[in-house]
């Protein structure tokens, strides 16, 4: 098996999936994606026909109760589905990485003004609120943090946002975390940075076109080392797209952040979410990866 599933059982069967390299079993309990090398990781995400659908948290999920980038949110879905994470970070004044997708602090926080104003030690003192507002009694967690606590569990997905490069790739390397954190990058000269500080980084790459595909193709990125982010909607347009990435043994994913995770919940929203894999992709994005995966249960039936 080229990677393994640690499971802690809280109640009853809620799905089983099958992977062509191992036996991937998803139950109403903890899912854990638990990998060995930056090489299992690659193996991964290296398409196959016939691979299962895998779902990604955008910021973690945003469940009530749960708030959007915090450990606590990770926690809550891998009770209910496997899954991997987007999440987002941000510095503070001392230059502590930390998780937050807004400059502000008070959509997220009990804190107001930005978080680069804020040293550690003060930001380190707010409450995260939930996706209703609700303030909870979980703590901004560092980067640091959330790639530890990730390791032998998940995949985190690294956003880009006011971190520089280098410090991204400097806290990778320290932390060793080339099996289970990829680097989200727009364009090849951000893969090729990184490689050149080590060759070992796992990219969600911006492939939205046959012109940016072309593009990765002359920079020689390694396809093996890419997951291609093609876009918010699966268009039939897409479909060469889709086989150009396939041929090259990339997964395709798509985000339903903004797009079918704004329609009203229902039948109808269930049903994009599942076409979405019918038309060809093999991640999708989505803020309710708890109900992406309950849509999805019987996807391959």
């Amino acid at each position: 098996m080229i990677f393994s599933i640690k499971s802690i059982l809280i109640c009853f069967l809620f799905f089983t999936v099958s992977y062509g390299y191992g036996q991937v079993v998803t139950e109403n309990k903890v899912n854990y994606l638990e990998f060995n090398s930056s090489k299992e990781l690659y193996d991964f995400f290296s398409y196959k026909k016939g691979n299962p659908p895998l779902i990604s948290g955008h910021r973690g999920g945003m469940e009530a109760g749960y708030p959007e980038n915090s450990i606590e949110a990770f926690e809550h879905v891998l009770k209910n589905t496997s899954a991997i994470f987007e999440i987002d970070p941000r510095m503070t004044k001392d230059s502590v990485v930390v998780l937050m997708h807004d400059a502000s602090l008070e959509r997220t926080t009990n804190g107001l003004g930005n978080l680069i104003e804020l040293t550690w030690e003060d930001a380190s003192k707010l409450f995260l609120k939930d996706v209703n507002g609700k303030l909870t009694s979980f703590k901004i967690p560092t980067l640091e943090e959330a790639i530890s606590w990730s390791k032998d569990k998940t995949i985190l997905n690294l956003d880009h946002k006011d971190v520089p490069l280098q410090v991204t790739a400097d806290l990778i390397k320290r932390l060793d975390a080339f099996d289970h954190v990829m680097i989200t990058v727009h364009k090849p000269s951000e893969a090729r940075y990184y490689l050149d500080q080590h060759p070992g980084f796992m990219f969600s790459a911006f492939i939205r076109t046959v012109e940016e595909f072309e593009a990765y193709e002359e920079a020689k990125i390694p396809w093996t080392q890419i997951m291609a982010y093609v876009g918010s909607l699966s268009k039939a347009e897409n479909k060469n797209l889709y086989d150009m990435l396939h041929s090259k043994g990339v997964k395709v994913m798509v985000s339903a952040a903004p797009s079918y995770d704004k329609m009203e919940r229902g039948d109808t929203q269930d049903e994009a979410y599942r076409q979405v894999f019918l038309d060809g992709a093999d991640v999708l994005e989505s803020d309710y990866p708890i109900r992406v995966a309950k849509a999805i249960l019987h996807l391959d039936q």
